[in-house]
């Protein structure tokens, strides 16, 4: 789990939430709010970030997305979401479980009020082409300190804090 005092206090509150509802917290229509899976995909030395415009959000986000049935884990789901948002099937995942929490609020746009989002990592080969899925607008590398204007409110934060969790989970196994 990630190391920040915040990411703590949501894991908390999200393991109340799942363990009270276990079922319809997986289920993307088992009610108005939901657990879904991102995966923040990087080239290799972490220099960019890959990133889908959303339709419905019409902003800069990681891919990611609802936990379907035949997923094993949250992590397939992020996985599967980054594979079928990017268009690049080998991605190796990267620091060693969950980095990132975050629940927000959707707009009017969405058939969810709330998304509980876990974000994992993933990099991909420094040649490969990414393709924008029926779901985005497009999909396009950005420097990690140079992101575009529309993305989510908090993101850069959360941006910086899964790169600080690979960081200090690279140093320790170094």
């Amino acid at each position: 789990m990630p190391l920040a005092p915040g990411q703590a206090v949501l894991r908390d509150e999200y393991l109340g939430f799942v363990l009270g509802s276990p079922e319809a917290a997986l289920e993307r229509h088992g009610g108005p709010e939901h657990v879904t899976g991102s995966c923040f995909v990087f080239t290799p030395d972490l220099a960019q970030v890959l990133l889908c415009f959303h339709k419905k959000g019409r902003f800069w986000v990681q891919l990611g997305g609802h936990v379907e049935a035949a997923d094993g884990s949250v992590v397939d789901t992020a996985l599967r979401e980054a594979r079928e948002e990017c268009g690049i099937d080998d991605l190796d995942p990267v620091g060693g479980g969950i980095l990132d929490l975050d629940r927000h609020n959707l707009g009017d746009g969405f058939s969810c009020r709330t998304h509980w989002d876990v974000g994992f990592a993933a990099i991909a080969r420094p040649e490969a082409a990414p393709v924008a899925s029926d779901e985005s607008d497009d999909v396009a590398w950005w420097p990690v300190d140079a992101l575009p204007q529309n993305v989510p409110p908090q993101f850069a934060l959360r941006l910086a804090g899964v790169l600080a969790e690979l960081g200090h989970r690279q140093r320790a196994t170094h």
